[in-house]
């Protein structure tokens, strides 16, 4: 790929292109923080599509991971107080068929299932999507036994403040997110962008759990069915979009992990395209020929050499705009230990490294938006960004 290629010199990132997006950086909850161009962005928060959105936008990965147990209310509620533009929702489903919100069907660092002696039985062995799993499984649970759990932090060693929430929240249905968002779209007079992905499935439609139908009823009850409704719908595995294409009108975005990986959609179909492939501009053709965008992991955007320096960024911003691609990658992180190598500062791998100059990085590149578990440093960045 040829490298070295700045946001200004790509086709489709141009003034224009990024005022038509929403040249104002933040939405209507950003005002809250005082930032950089808030009044202009409550203005623009209020349009009828995802091109309405600022730009650069900030998703908030599974809420405030970065604060609070991932995929909790009390996560979503302070990406909300925050200011994030959108907040993104993982669904899996429980045995009766309800979907909640956890980032993985496998609980067993997500809730303090481990410490309910009811449930010891319910420990097992899986394989899913090619990975051998030993824990406790949401389909395994009907939402009555799963709701006597409470959410912990899930990676307690980096994020040891986190831990003070353990056991404050349940885990929430999807029903209720919407019911929250609705709540909240009211108090605050604008609508609350949703980000939803579908996890595993094609694991689960041989469950006979399928996600994309019961997901659809369930946005048709609260009108989040329609071309303008406020919600990304997203997922790692193309048919699990192009299925939800023929139910609903809203944005679709394909999830991408590393170049060397497939779609486990393709692997159970024979597929033998890899990731690489689809990043290519005639596999971007042809997501483009059923979705709206691209959620690409950080390292398509911009590879990391053996040590873990950032190299120069590809040319995979251009190439998705090239064909009317938006993209939010994921995912940002503040402490050091998820940070490339150039960024983190001090000897501590859970301290914060030189968090806006590694955003920068990245933002210059001409995304659209990005994921990050800590919404309120995207947001800072972000409006440095827009103010140029």
């Amino acid at each position: 790929m040829t490298q070295g290629t700045t946001k200004e010199q790509q086709p489709g990132t141009g003034p224009g292109r990024r005022a038509l997006l929403g040249a104002a950086v933040l939405g209507a909850g950003g005002a809250a923080l005082g930032l950089p161009g808030t009044a202009r962005a409550a203005e623009r928060g209020r349009g009828h599509s995802h091109d309405d959105l600022p730009v650069p936008l900030v998703v908030a990965h599974r809420g405030t991971s970065g604060y609070r147990p991932e995929h909790t209310l009390g996560s979503y509620q302070l990406a909300l107080d925050m200011g994030a533009h959108v907040i993104e929702q993982d669904l899996v489903p429980t045995k009766d068929g309800h979907l909640v919100c956890r980032h993985e069907n496998d609980i067993t660092g997500t809730t303090d299932v481990a410490d309910h002696p009811e449930f010891a039985g319910r420990k097992t062995t899986k394989s899913v999507d090619g990975v051998s799993l030993t824990g406790w499984f949401t389909e395994d649970f009907t939402l009555a036994e799963l709701q006597t759990l409470r959410a912990k932090e899930r990676i307690p060693e980096n994020r040891q403040r986190n831990t003070i929430f353990d056991g404050r929240w349940s885990v929430p249905t999807f029903e209720e997110v919407l019911q929250w968002a609705e709540k909240e779209g009211r108090k605050r007079g604008r609508r609350i962008w949703l980000h939803v992905e579908t996890k595993h499935p094609t694991y689960f439609r041989k469950l006979g759990l399928g996600l994309e139908e019961p997901l659809v009823k369930l946005l048709r009850k609260y009108g989040r069915h329609k071309k303008n409704s406020p919600t990304f719908l997203q997922s790692f595995e193309p048919s699990s979009i192009e299925r939800l294409g023929k139910l609903v009108d809203g944005p679709l975005v394909v999830l991408l992990g590393d170049a060397d990986t497939q779609p486990w959609d393709f692997v159970e179909a024979g597929d033998p395209r890899t990731v690489a492939d689809l990043i290519t501009p005639e596999g971007l053709e042809w997501i483009a020929s059923f979705a709206q965008g691209i959620g690409p992991t950080l390292d398509l955007i911009i590879p990391k050499d053996e040590d873990g320096k950032l190299l120069e960024p590809t040319t995979l911003v251009r190439d998705a705009h090239a064909q009317k691609l938006v993209l939010h990658p994921y995912t940002f992180r503040n402490e050091n230990t998820f940070l490339p190598a150039d960024y983190r500062r001090g000897t501590d791998p859970n301290a914060y490294g030189d968090v806006f100059g590694a955003l920068k990085a990245y933002l210059d590149t001409g995304i659209d938006g990005i994921f990050s578990d800590n919404p309120d440093t995207a947001l800072l960045a972000a409006a440095e960004i827009g103010g140029r």
